[in-house]
C-alpha cells in the first residue's frame, strides 16, 4: 500500500505543513498541490465543493507526493467512508465533544475488527494499491476536531479512543465557545492557555496535535510551541491576500 507520508513524517519526529481547499476547483486544487504543502485537506464542512467534485479534488492532487485528506461535514458514518473509498489518507471531524463522539467517527475509519467501515475501496485501491484492505487501518490519519468548551473539557477521554491519531484544533470556534469572541489567532489569554493545555494532553495520551493558523507567522509559533501539524490559512484567503497585496503596490508604486 502507498506509504501515508503524514503518518511517516510524524514517525520522524516532524511536523506536517498542511494545506487547506475552499474552493471548488480542481485547478486550484492541483496548483495548491504543486505548491510544496506535505498534505492537502479538501474541506466538506466550510469549503463550498460537493461530494463529486471532491472526489475530482482528491484525483488532482493525487498526480503529486501531498498526502490527499478531507475535513468530512459533520460526524457522519456514509459520507466518511465514500470519502475515504475514494482515496483520501486521512480524515479530520468537526465538532468531536464526546469520547462516544470519537468513538463512532474512528470507528467509520476502521474496517473490523477495529470499526465498522464498510469494505469497497472503489478509488483507494487503484490510488494505494490492492492490498489497500489489508493495509488501511494502520495507513489512514483520524484527527478529532475539538473546537468547543465541552469538547475541551472532555479533551482526555476522546483522546484516549483507539485508533485516534490526533486531535485538530479549531481556533476560530473554540474561542467563540470560550469567550464569545470571533477571532481566528490565538492572541486571547484563555484560548492561548487551552492550547497549551490539549497540546500536553496529546502528549501524555501519545498522540498528535494539530490547528489552523491565522498566517505563516502564526504557523512558525505553533510549530515551535510543539503542534505536528499547522494549516496555513486556505486557497481563497492565500489568494486574496497575494491578489491585495499587488494592488496596493501597484497602486502605491504608481503614486
Amino acid at each position: 500500500m502507498r506509504e501515508n507520508r503524514v503518518r511517516k513524517l510524524w514517525a520522524d519526529g516532524a511536523a506536517v505543513v498542511n494545506g487547506w481547499l475552499h474552493s471548488p476547483s480542481t485547478w486550484s486544487a492541483e496548483v495548491m498541490a504543486h505548491q510544496g504543502w506535505d498534505s492537502l485537506v479538501v474541506d466538506m464542512q466550510h469549503g463550498l465543493m460537493g461530494m463529486e467534485t471532491a472526489i475530482q479534488m482528491l484525483q488532482v492532487i493525487s498526480t503529486t507526493d501531498t498526502v490527499p485528506m478531507v475535513r468530512v461535514n459533520w460526524n457522519t458514518p456514509g459520507d466518511t467512508m465514500r470519502l475515504l473509498d475514494a482515496g483520501a489518507y486521512g480524515v479530520i471531524c468537526p465538532m468531536i465533544e464526546t469520547r462516544a463522539e470519537c468513538e463512532a467517527f474512528v470507528g467509520a475509519c476502521r474496517f473490523p475488527p477495529l470499526g465498522y467501515r464498510s469494505l469497497g475501496p472503489t478509488r483507494a485501491r487503484v490510488y494505494a494499491g490492492e492490498d489497500y484492505a489489508d493495509q488501511a487501518n494502520d495507513t489512514i490519519v483520524t484527527l478529532a476536531m475539538i473546537e468547543t468548551q465541552k469538547g475541551f473539557d472532555n479533551r482526555d477521554a476522546i483522546m484516549t479512543v483507539p485508533g485516534l491519531d490526533a486531535v485538530f484544533v479549531g481556533i476560530g470556534d473554540l474561542r467563540l465557545s470560550m469567550t464569545g469572541r470571533a477571532g481566528l489567532d490565538s492572541s486571547d489569554a484563555t484560548v492561548d492557555a487551552a492550547l497549551d493545555a490539549i497540546l500536553a494532553s496529546a502528549r501524555q495520551h501519545g498522540i498528535k496535535a494539530g490547528l489552523f493558523a491565522a498566517d505563516t507567522n502564526h504557523a512558525i509559533d505553533m510549530l515551535r510551541r510543539g503542534y505536528d501539524l499547522v494549516t496555513v490559512m486556505n486557497d481563497v484567503s492565500l489568494m486574496a491576500s497575494a491578489a491585495s497585496a499587488a494592488v496596493r503596490k501597484v497602486r502605491a508604486g504608481a503614486r
